[in-house]
């Protein structure tokens, strides 16, 4: 029992003082600048967001209240703008986006619910957005001020 964990011992060991090289000193500038010009290019006829908004404030609401507020946009690109996934920072707010591609100059909303129960005092919530953008990821934001249940005496 001992041999396999003395051997297993020397194949850890091995690979640890194996790869003492620092990798950053391969990369050749070369290569850098032509990944940065294809990034460009790419960059260049993607599709491209502009929300009427990224930002809405519910205001004061009751903690237990359900909110919900639409975000419209365009695509401003040029190409096809896909959204493969809306997610927010917890599970109180949902949002739905359009499953389709939205193609060059088209539009579509991001439809965002909020549900207040057990939630009081100021919120921030952000929804981010996957896409095919440059930058890959947009985001809105919603807002709101809960006030909280009162307790009967």
């Amino acid at each position: 029992m001992r041999l396999p964990i003395k051997i297993l011992t020397v194949l850890v060991v091995f690979s640890m003082i194996s790869c003492k090289e620092n990798a950053a000193s391969k990369i050749k500038e070369e290569n850098l600048k032509l990944a940065k010009e294809r990034d460009f290019k790419m960059s260049e006829g993607a599709p491209a967001v502009s929300f009427s908004k990224t930002e809405h404030d519910f205001g004061v609401i009751n903690e237990g209240d359900i909110v919900e507020t639409t975000f419209d946009f365009k695509n401003t690109g040029k190409s096809a703008l896909i959204i493969s996934n809306a997610t927010s920072t917890c599970g109180c707010t949902v949002p739905e986006y359009p499953k389709e591609p939205i193609p060059v100059g088209g539009t579509g909303s991001i439809r965002v619910k909020f549900n207040s129960s057990g939630k009081p005092n100021q919120i921030n919530k952000v929804v981010t957005l996957t896409t095919n953008t440059a930058n890959g990821k947009e985001t809105v934001l919603i807002k709101a001020n809960v006030t909280p249940k009162q307790n009967p005496s």
